[in-house]
C-alpha cells in the first residue's frame, strides 16, 4: 500500500469520528497511534484540558511516554506546556535550547531513553483544548511537510471533539471531555488489574480490552468498569471470543 492510500485511509478513519456518539478515548489514542505510524517519532501522547481548564494525559502509545507526560504536568514543565498556552507548534528544538529552558524536562526525557521531542497543538479559530507529543529515540528533525501532516491530524481530531453541536450548546464539550477523564480514570483501574489478574504488561492489557470494545462495538469505559468487576472475565477478551456482556 502507497503512503498516499494508507494517509486517505487514516484520515477516513479520524472522519469517522465526526457521527454522533464516538468514543472519544478511542480517537485520542487512533490519534497517538497513527501519529507514530505516519511520522517519524517512536512514541506518542495527548493532554486534554478538562472541564476546569487543568490540563489531564488522556491517551499514550507506551508506558514511558504517560510517565513523561505525567512528569510535565507534576513538574509543570517542558515544551507541550508551552504549546497548549501559546498555540503554536514547538518543534525541532535544538537539544541545547531544550535543556537550558527545560532542564527538569530534558533530563527526564533522557532518563526514559528519548532525545528529541515535538509539541503540536490541537486547536481550532484560535481556541486550544489540547497538545499532541512525540517523542522520538534518536535526535529527529520533523520536515515541514511532516509538520503540516501531523499538525492535519490533530486539527481533524480538534473537530471531532469540538463538533458544531458542542459550540451551538455551550457544556457539552467541556461534558463530553470530563466524561472522557472519567474513563481514562476507570481504564487505568481496569489496566492494572486485568495485567494482575493475567500477568501480563499494562500496555497488553490496554489492548486487549480496546480491541473487546471494538469487536463489541462498547465504550472502552465501559469495558474497564467490567473488567474491574468481573463482568467480563480476562478469558472473553482473547480475540477469539466475541462474547458480549
Amino acid at each position: 500500500m502507497s503512503r498516499e492510500q494508507r494517509l486517505t485511509e487514516v484520515f477516513v478513519e479520524l472522519a469517522d469520528t465526526l457521527v454522533d456518539d464516538f468514543d472519544v478515548i478511542d480517537l485520542l489514542h487512533t490519534l497517538c497511534e497513527r501519529s507514530v505510524e505516519l511520522l517519524p517519532a517512536d512514541a506518542a501522547g495527548l493532554i486534554l484540558a478538562d472541564q476546569r481548564g487543568a490540563l489531564q494525559v488522556m491517551a499514550s502509545t507506551t508506558t514511558e511516554a504517560r510517565v513523561l507526560e505525567l512528569f510535565v504536568l507534576q513538574n509543570d514543565e517542558g515544551p507541550c506546556l508551552d504549546c497548549y498556552s501559546t498555540g503554536r507548534q514547538m518543534v525541532n528544538i535544538d537539544l541545547a535550547e531544550v535543556a537550558q529552558r527545560w532542564p527538569r524536562f530534558h533530563a527526564a526525557t533522557t532518563e526514559l531513553g528519548y532525545h528529541s521531542t515535538h509539541a503540536l497543538p490541537l486547536r481550532l479559530r484560535g481556541q486550544v483544548i489540547g497538545v499532541l507529543n512525540l517523542f522520538c529515540a534518536e535526535p529527529a528533525t520533523l520536515s515541514e511537510t511532516d509538520v503540516d501532516l501531523g499538525q492535519a491530524l490533530c486539527d481533524m481530531a480538534t473537530v471531532g471533539l469540538l463538533q458544531e453541536r458542542a459550540v451551538q450548546q455551550g457544556h457539552l464539550l467541556a461534558e463530553q471531555l470530563q466524561a472522557a477523564l472519567n474513563s481514562r480514570i476507570l481504564l487505568e483501574q481496569a489496566k492494572g488489574v486485568l495485567s494482575e489478574r493475567t500477568r501480563i504488561s499494562v500496555d497488553e492489557a490496554f489492548t486487549l480490552m480496546r480491541a473487546y470494545a471494538r469487536r463489541n462495538q462498547q465504550p472502552l469505559g465501559a469495558v474497564a468498569a467490567a473488567v474491574i468487576d468481573g463482568t467480563i472475565p480476562a478469558t472473553a477478551l482473547q480475540p477469539g471470543d466475541n462474547q458480549t456482556t
